[in-house]
């Protein structure tokens, strides 16, 4: 789910292939040779490379590894052949000795077709505003087709010539942010190039795009725990605004690097100083406790209900590692935590078990020793988030 077995390699296969391509995405930027599409620098060829199957194909990803060493080695052979005149004549012919004997990957599982939006992200990030403004631009535009579960069963969803796809399955997951914005502004066809669905361009702008994206995540989420009782795709904490104190209220996304609880409820939560913990109540009338860091934000009480595929809150705790993600819920009543609460997991055995380590004797410790053995490394769309 959020891990390779040969994830180390792999991770850093597919980093490069995304580096290289958002930096050339760049570069083509600032000469001013990319033009600007829906407010960002729009991908100006009909392909891109792929991450998402390599992830499938691992014979595929070992022949772009071993034929990315062989072209960096023709690389230097050409620099040597420039800088070593009495060696050149080895030296170049060490290139297309090099070049054939790659194991050059199939075109049709490296290359996928792009957008102009591909290497798009969200301008404002997976915030609780964003998904609360999605629930209302999902119920006014997407509810008829897609259904109010994203199941795609919606009441229109008969009427079409191609059913709507389940946005509380994998598929959602497996599309880049940048290719759904597209496909929500300018539509969808089939294989035959025939309109599947409609484009909402002259309806919406790209803010509310980016906001129907986040609000999809979160529901799929929240759909996902309902039917198979975890987090099947990794899902971030949205981002929403906290008081501690006296202070300023500073966006929850500032304490990125340190672990994460939100205690929803109006019950005061035992600090503990692995983690920082933050009381959520879904309303600044409700009459606050003396919690040292608290969000009063309705929009975030009904995002992480959504994401918690629950419609009673109360009680639930949540645990997000130092990236960001949501990794543990805690039920409401249920005393302690215990492996079975890590609701977003890797398949690969733990690194402290693997070392024959103990793991601390309490629940919690134990959980937060599993979050740090097992990061969540997500390629969503052929991209590491």
């Amino acid at each position: 789910m959020n891990s390779t077995p040969e994830a180390d390699w792999l991770n850093l296969l597919i980093g490069l292939l995304q580096g290289a391509q958002l930096q050339l995405l760049r570069v083509l930027d600032g000469l001013g040779l990319a033009a600007h599409v829906h407010g960002q620098p729009a991908w100006p060829w009909a392909h891109r490379l792929s991450g998402e199957n390599l992830l499938i194909d691992l014979g595929q990803a070992r022949n772009l590894a071993w034929t990315l060493v062989c072209v960096a080695l023709a690389v230097l052979a050409l620099l040597v052949a420039l800088l070593w005149r009495r060696r050149r004549f080895y030296a170049l012919a060490l290139v297309p000795m090099l070049l054939i004997a790659a194991p050059w990957p199939d075109a049709h599982v490296v290359l996928v077709p792009a957008t102009p939006t591909s290497f798009q992200s969200s301008p404002t990030g997976f915030t609780a505003a964003s998904i609360a403004k999605g629930r209302v631009l999902y119920a006014q535009n997407c509810v008829a087709c897609h259904g109010a579960d994203g199941k795609g069963e919606g009441p229109l969803a008969a009427s079409l010539a191609v059913w709507p796809p389940n946005l509380s399955g994998p598929l959602l997951w497996r599309r880049a942010d940048g290719d759904l914005l597209w496909r929500i502004l300018h539509g969808t066809r089939d294989a035959q190039h025939q309109p599947t669905m409609p484009g909402f361009a002259a309806r919406l702008d790209e803010g509310d795009a980016w906001a129907l994206i986040d609000y999809m995540k979160a529901q799929g989420a929240g759909q996902s725990l309902r039917a198979l009782g975890n987090w099947a795709q990794p899902i971030g904490l949205p981002d929403m605004a906290v008081r501690c104190g006296a202070q300023p209220p500073r966006p929850l996304a500032s304490w990125r690097g340190q672990r994460v609880r939100i205690v929803a409820g109006n019950a005061v939560p035992t600090e503990d100083p692995r983690l920082v913990t933050v009381l959520l109540v879904p309303s600044s009338t409700i009459a606050p406790a003396a919690a040292d860091c608290m969000a009063d934000s309705p929009a975030a009480w009904e995002a992480l209900a959504l994401i918690a595929g629950t419609d009673r809150l109360a009680g639930t705790q949540l645990i997000a590692d130092r990236d960001g993600w949501l990794r543990a819920r805690g039920e409401p009543g249920k005393a302690g935590w215990s492996d079975d609460d890590l609701l977003c997991r890797s398949e690969r055995a733990p690194a402290a078990s693997a070392k024959n380590t103990a793991l601390p004797a309490d629940g919690l410790g134990a959980l937060i020793a599993r979050m740090d053995a097992e990061p969540v490394r997500f390629v969503k769309g052929g991209f590491i988030h």
